[in-house]
């Protein structure tokens, strides 16, 4: 190999170095984001009521509009869609959180062990109460 072709190629190497740390820098927060553990258990926790049917479950962690505009034929609603399902088993992987309107909104991907469709969790919260859940 001559001069120029090493040359060439230690240029190229280096290229492809960098463009893999930036790559790694670009996807780590996007791979290592975290939702706080206790939104995290929340979430979880509602969708387990869900699963079950438990409306006082469901709506415990809501604040007093959320209760107050869930009732048990909505969440019935729900169970019926989602509660096989989720029993079959799912895993959640959060994405982020956006911040619309004084409230802190939540997203997690949920995949289901069936391997149907997977669904998008939104988790509206203010003041450590949920205002909104919707599995979309």
């Amino acid at each position: 190999m001559d001069r120029y072709s090493g040359r060439l190629v230690a240029t190229l190497a280096r290229s492809r170095m960098l463009h893999a740390a930036l790559l790694f820098a670009l996807a780590s927060p996007l791979v290592w984001a975290q939702a706080p553990q206790q939104i995290e258990t929340t979430m979880k926790k509602m969708l387990a009521a869900a699963e079950s049917g438990s409306l006082a479950d469901f709506v415990a962690a809501g604040d007093a509009s959320f209760q107050a505009g869930m009732t048990q034929a909505l969440l019935d609603g729900v169970s019926a869609q989602f509660a096989p399902r989720l029993k079959q088993g799912y895993t959640s992987t959060f994405f982020g959180t956006l911040n619309q309107q004084g409230y802190n909104v939540y997203l997690w991907k949920l995949e289901f062990k069936d391997g149907k469709d997977d669904r998008l969790i939104t988790m509206a919260v203010k003041d450590g109460k949920v205002a909104a859940f919707f599995l979309r």
